[in-house]
């Protein structure tokens, strides 16, 4: 299941790609997708430090997306919130860590949730911001 945190940050970059143009400041996308503004802050925040956005200053200033959205995946915006995709750390790449209570080479719960991330992450990293955004 998403986190709240995982289904703000992708409306918040969906509404970024479908508006197509220079940034948007924090408030107005907050508004546009009915987020608290102070909570979704925090999140354009983790967002901005994961490369997937760029914020500038002034008047004119705001969010904008820091690569264009047929590159960002849905995958690496979930990874961005909410960490792993795999659901064992014993399954994930980028998270792994090993379980105190099994053998991994013949642990069949293991087998399953690894063939369960691959066949998640490769839904999640083959679909884009920008088709997410049409």
């Amino acid at each position: 299941m998403l986190s709240q945190r995982a289904r703000y940050a992708l409306k918040a970059l969906i509404h970024l790609a479908g508006h197509g143009g220079g940034p948007l400041a924090a408030p107005a996308i907050a508004e546009a997708i009915s987020a608290p503004p102070k909570f979704l802050e925090i999140i354009l925040r983790e967002l901005k430090a994961s490369g997937l956005i760029a914020s500038t200053r002034g008047r004119s200033g705001g969010f904008a997306l820091a690569r264009p959205a047929d590159a960002i995946s849905l995958g690496d915006i979930l990874r961005a919130t909410d960490g792993p995709i795999a659901l064992v750390a014993c399954a994930s790449r980028q998270f792994y860590k090993r379980c105190d209570d099994c053998d991994e080479t013949t642990c069949a719960l293991r087998r399953t949730m690894v063939a369960v991330r691959d066949r998640t992450a490769a839904l999640m990293d083959g679909y884009t911001l920008a088709e997410a955004a049409r």
